[in-house]
């Protein structure tokens, strides 16, 4: 038996849920891949675990895909030269379904009797290990453990001729929450679930046309907006130009919400919404719904940074950097023993002490799941001297997991969905904690509330309405991760 090495030790404990993963396409641009990767530089926060990239040159199709970083893998001259082509699509990853192995890094490839096809996915199917099973039972191979395979088999034995048909047949049998970019030898493809669960935008560069999960990989190459991707819509790109087709039945739209919350990158446009704004009236209704007499507003850095402006603005106490952020770690080598465990939330952030002895402080964040990095950072600021500890949260408690997209643990793990206010607050060790409420969520997102017959988005991990049906889930909740199956039998 072959001992596994250790585990590496990430630079914290980091309790967020996990970003879903980042698309980039490009078609009618020299050098395509060259700013499909400036594009996926920009995705990085979507997915840190695997990077790839595929372009076509007119003849063929050439690859490139790795385990992490974007700037690891694509930073060199003779990998770049070999991305030859004017379309590409690309993709990084932070795997919901499959295992962390180079086979599941996508676009994955396969050739078909209609000729070559990448693809690429953001998101998670729900029916996808049902569909598998039959599949395998069919006779089809697969060669990885994610969900964007089925989507491929689907494709090769759909029974009709364009690869836009092949492709709306396949989605029509899959359920789930998506975004998809695809290049053929002719075309450059980009899909949006019909809920709209996953973001996916157009934009343009001189006669270029650009495919992304957001707008800032945009801004990193100078390309201008143009739209969102509309739910069930399927637009195509080639020598003709733009055109589009919704040939799926219409739903209700259900972008998700914790985009706004946390994933987005602060500096994008979401569905017509600056993230940035939208974090900083978040910050300002939370402090209207959760107002507590303080010194001042810590926010945990970084993604609590906005969402504590808005709140300091609103409740007119001074906003401070009372926890400082180290930009520079990466993993360590170390053994993962007790101490280091206890350790690793030091290593990314400490308290500003000079400015928190003997100040009533409220910490600003944008989510608890486990709670773990909540616990180390309040102990953190009580070790330097804090007179009152006080957590705000910018979003709803999260009772429920994810299964669209978002890496959340299972419900069982989950401290809102086992503890109530005053028993969280007395885990996390804080004087108070106070979530904001979901109607206030959505009154910061412009809407007067939320709406109990139709919401207006997807917001399923803090109210566990399921708006697409989890019909793997439903026969038995394990086998959500494709990658359970047992590889080595």
């Amino acid at each position: 038996m072959v001992k596994s090495p250790p585990r590496m030790v990430t630079a914290e404990d980091d309790d967020h849920p996990k970003e879903e993963c980042g698309l980039f396409g490009i078609y009618g641009m020299v050098d395509a891949a060259a700013l499909a990767a400036l594009g996926l530089h920009a995705l990085q926060h979507r997915g840190q675990e695997a990077a790839g990239i595929v372009a076509y040159d007119g003849e063929q199709f050439h690859s490139h895909r790795a385990l992490g970083l974007v700037g690891d893998n694509f930073n060199s001259p003779d990998v770049m030269t070999r991305l030859v082509g004017d379309m590409a699509i690309g993709h990084v990853r932070y795997s919901t379904s499959g295992d962390t192995v180079i086979r599941n890094v996508q676009p994955l490839f396969a050739d078909f009797k209609f000729g070559g096809l990448a693809i690429a996915h953001n998101g998670n199917l729900t029916n996808a290990y049902k569909i598998r099973h039959e599949l395998v039972q069919r006779g089809c191979l697969f060669q990885s453990t994610s969900d964007t395979e089925t989507i491929v088999h689907l494709i090769a034995i759909s029974e009709y001729g364009r690869v836009v048909d092949r492709m709306t047949d396949a989605l029509s049998q899959i359920e789930g929450a998506y975004s998809l970019v695809a290049i053929t030898q002719k075309k450059l493809i980009g899909v949006r679930d019909p809920h709209g669960v996953r973001p996916l935008v157009l934009g343009r560069l001189g006669d270029a046309w650009i495919l992304s999960s957001e707008t800032c990989a945009l801004d990193i190459i100078g390309a201008e907006f143009v739209r969102d991707v509309e739910p069930g819509e399927i637009v195509i790109i080639d020598d003709k130009g733009l055109r589009s087709i919704k040939p799926f039945s219409k739903k209700p739209n259900r972008f998700c919400i914790f985009e706004y919350i946390y994933f987005a990158r602060p500096d994008s446009v979401m569905e017509g919404r600056n993230v940035y704004a939208v974090r900083k009236n978040i910050g300002a209704e939370l402090a209207r719904e959760s107002h507590v007499e303080a010194d001042m507003i810590v926010p945990v850095p970084d993604s609590g940074v906005p969402a504590a402006i808005g709140y300091a603005g609103e409740s007119k106490i001074p906003f401070e950097l009372g926890i400082i952020r180290n930009h520079y770690v990466g993993r360590t080598f170390i053994e993962p023993s007790d101490q280091i465990r206890h350790l690793g939330v030091r290593l990314k952030h400490n308290a500003n002490a000079s400015g928190i002895k003997g100040k009533r402080v409220v910490l600003v964040d944008d989510s608890i799941v486990r709670g773990t990095t909540s616990v180390k950072i309040v102990e953190m600021v009580r070790a330097a001297g804090a007179k009152e500890v006080h957590m705000r949260i910018s979003s709803p408690p999260t009772m429920h997991s994810c299964f669209y997209g978002i890496d959340t643990p299972q419900q069982s793990e989950l401290l809102a969905a086992n503890y109530d206010l005053d028993a969280m607050a007395k885990h996390i060790n804080v004087d108070t904690l106070a979530y904001i409420s979901i109607n206030g969520l959505y009154r910061a997102l412009g809407e007067e509330g939320r709406s109990l017959e139709m919401p207006q988005y997807c917001d399923a991990c803090f109210s566990g309405e399921y708006p697409i049906p989890l019909t793997d889930h439903e026969k038995d909740p394990a086998q959500h991760q494709l990658s359970l199956l047992d590889e080595s039998k």
